[in-house]
């Protein structure tokens, strides 16, 4: 059964940092070009950042850029992402999935707030 459990998030104070974890079972990540994904009350769903599995390319979104990491441990069969400098507007639900994918986990809540 194919799976990612997203968790790490918190609430941690702004200029604070965070790290997430995409944990997959049921098939490797390697093979696969993931993102993190994040929803706001009241907003859409959003890319937030994304590893590609063929060449390695890495995208993350202009708002985030300079402040989030994303990165693979295939030996873990997990992807991560880093998240330094954070900001009251980073609030939201982060998901982590496999492109195209239809189906979503249950995320986790990162709050940033003093």
């Amino acid at each position: 059964q194919v799976q990612l459990v997203e968790s790490g998030g918190g609430l941690v104070q702004p200029g604070g940092s965070l790290r997430l974890s995409c944990a997959a079972s049921g098939f490797s990540l390697d093979n696969y070009a993931i993102g993190w994904f994040r929803q706001a009350p009241g907003k859409e769903r959003e890319a937030v950042s994304c590893i590609y599995s063929s060449d390695g390319k890495l995208y993350y979104a202009d708002s985030v850029k300079g402040r989030f990491t994303i990165s693979r441990d295939n030996a873990k069969n997990t992807v991560y992402l880093q998240m330094n400098s954070l900001k009251p507007e980073d609030t939201a639900v982060y998901y982590c999935n496999v492109l195209g994918r239809p189906t979503w986990g249950q995320g986790t809540q990162v709050t940033v707030s003093s």
